[in-house]
């Protein structure tokens, strides 16, 4: 039983070496691939077999080669518009930062997480929760709740049943039906406002972006000490990252 994990480990790291070699030849015979990946040929025709059956690899223009398929190619594109995502935020979010001197974060949600995949530091970077590559659940600030009410009923509630409401602060939400009338606020005001939720003595303002078919792909956040984002700046902070998220969403074709 030991072995197990250890046997699927190396099996993938096969099919990873099958498909790195496909993607850089175009087309190969399962004879090349043995070859260039030093496995048996009975190997690789199993390996083969597997991954036409998912639609990762096809036949290809001659007979008896293999190249990737169309199931491959969709899922690397749900992987590419994340990217495109950081592309088109980037610019705004380095003259949000400009303007403000506080930290902008760009989030996507993975699972029952926010994950930051970009963000600009600001005066007071080293108080921050959400490195850059790091996550928060869904139900805690400004970013991630903007994910979590941009999401079906379904999945919300899947959220109660599946993921502890963590408290890290005293003001974060940890009630189902606290939860519940957040993501009904946030989904009718078009934005979520952090406010002490994550780190006491921090605040956050987040709006969503979205992607020419009008879906929230990701959220733009402002992030800095309470009394420079709420307070008396509480309209002036929400103005700018509403104004922000549509000038990414209208650079990903989102007509508004």
């Amino acid at each position: 039983m030991s072995d197990e994990p250890q046997g699927r480990i190396q099996v993938l790291d096969k099919i990873a070496a099958l498909l790195d070699r496909l993607g850089e030849h175009g087309e190969a015979s399962a004879v090349q691939l043995a070859e260039w990946i030093g496995e048996p040929r009975s190997s690789v025709y199993r390996l083969l077999d597997g991954l036409r059956a998912v639609g990762w690899v096809e036949p290809g223009s001659r007979r008896g080669t293999y190249r990737l398929g169309l199931s491959l190619f969709r899922l690397g594109s749900r992987v590419t518009r994340r990217f495109d995502e950081r592309a088109a935020a980037r610019p705004v979010m380095e003259r949000l930062h400009a303007r403000t001197e506080q930290t902008i974060f760009l989030t996507v949600k993975s699972g029952f997480e926010g994950v930051c995949i970009e963000r600009v530091d600001g005066r007071w970077v080293q108080n921050m929760a959400l490195q850059l590559g790091g996550s928060l659940p869904l139900h805690v600030g400004a970013g991630p709740r903007v994910l979590l009410a941009a999401s079906e009923d379904a999945f919300v509630e899947s959220y109660l049943a599946e993921r502890p409401l963590t408290r890290l602060t005293p003001y974060t939400i940890t009630t189902p039906g606290a939860l519940r009338a957040d993501v009904e606020a946030t989904r009718a005001n078009g934005y979520a406002i952090s406010d002490e939720d994550d780190v006491l003595g921090m605040a956050a303002v987040g709006a969503p972006i979205r992607d020419h078919h009008g879906r929230v792909t990701a959220t733009l956040s402002l992030s800095g000490l309470k009394s420079t984002v709420l307070e008396g700046e509480t309209q002036q902070s929400l103005e700018l990252i509403r104004s922000a998220a549509d000038d990414v969403s209208r650079t990903l074709g989102h007509a508004g």
